[in-house]
């Protein structure tokens, strides 16, 4: 290999060329790194300073988190507006999709006005491209299909996230309220069983443990217990949750045992979900006749009746010519 480089002007040169590109690679990655840092260390000192001259609650993590809310405010101050008429409405729907930056429903609003221009253009342009015939039926169709397409795809998208959380989150939340249910009967309070039900379910369900923990970060942080459980009932969006929060507030305002309370509760979600079980296994053989039907029917059909009908014609048509 050494012989055939040394042999060839060409390899000789190629051979440079390739280390050229990882030392100038290696050197563009390292100035990267050590700028990156730097501007992070200058941002520090500015949030530390404006933090102790104004008392802002501005953070390293939500600069650096909020690009896309910096990218929505430039747009609206070029003129185009952002905001939706029911804005209450879509920002619930963006929380209960998981989408929590206060940006997330301009975005969202952005996103829709971006792809009906840009889905009909594509169309229009790979339609050229492809030498195919551009009609006026087809030009008028196509770009109403794909621009229907692009209002309400990221709407289906977003809804498809709902769904999936919110499954989630009602299959896990009964193993939460168990291990709750063992944390408040073996002494802890509601905070610290919250605290430590959200640190253990980490792995097996994050979107519970990341409600449990916010809460309790909110509790440590001085807020009520009524709004803080109220605030976790609204991020989750889930009817389950929201019933158990205003069980807890009723148990805290009354006085009475938070621990049976949660052990009623908890029995009714195991059996909510031993019956949500048992309607999905009901509903198996209502969906497998469907390609039962389409699919097997026809060829059972076909196997029994073609020998008897391949006999009946040998039989019937020497008859029939006078055989």
């Amino acid at each position: 290999m050494i012989d055939i480089i040394l042999a060839s002007a060409l390899a000789r040169l190629v051979l440079l060329i390739v280390l050229f590109m990882l030392v100038v690679g290696a050197v563009v990655l390292v100035s990267s790194i050590l700028s990156r840092r730097a501007v992070i260390r200058s941002q520090l000192r500015a949030i530390a300073k404006s933090g102790a001259a104004f008392g802002t609650e501005e953070t390293l993590r939500g600069r650096r988190d909020d690009h896309w809310g910096r990218l929505a405010d430039r747009i609206e101050r070029a003129g185009l507006s952002l905001s939706d008429t029911n804005s209450g409405a879509l920002k619930q729907k963006m929380i209960a999709a998981g989408f929590e930056s206060p940006s997330a429903p301009r975005l969202y609003i952005l996103v829709r006005m971006i792809l009906i221009i840009i889905l009909p253009l594509l169309f229009v342009g790979f339609t050229i491209v492809g030498n195919l015939e551009l009609s006026l039926f087809k030009l008028y169709f196509g770009g109403s299909f794909f621009a229907l397409m692009g209002l309400y795809g990221p709407s289906l998208v977003v809804q498809a996230k709902i769904d999936r959380r919110r499954e989630a989150i009602v299959n896990g939340f009964p193993d939460a309220l168990d291990l709750m249910l063992v944390c408040v009967e073996s002494g802890l309070g509601l905070e610290a069983a919250l605290d430590r039900v959200g640190r253990e379910l980490v792995f097996s369900h994050p979107l519970i443990a990341k409600m449990l923990t916010t809460t309790t970060l909110q509790l440590r942080a001085g807020a009520s217990r009524e709004s803080a459980l109220r605030g976790m009932a609204g991020s989750a969006g889930v009817e389950e949750v929201g019933s158990f929060t205003t069980l807890l507030i009723q148990s805290d305002k009354l006085g009475s045992s938070i621990a049976a309370t949660l052990r009623v509760y908890a029995a009714e979600m195991r059996e909510k979900r031993r019956m949500r079980a048992e309607e999905k296994a009901h509903r198996i053989p209502v969906l497998i006749s469907i390609p039962l039907v389409t699919c097997m029917l026809p060829v059972m059909i076909g196997v029994l009746m073609l020998p008897a009908a391949i006999r009946v014609v040998r039989s019937l048509l020497p008859v029939m010519q006078g055989g």
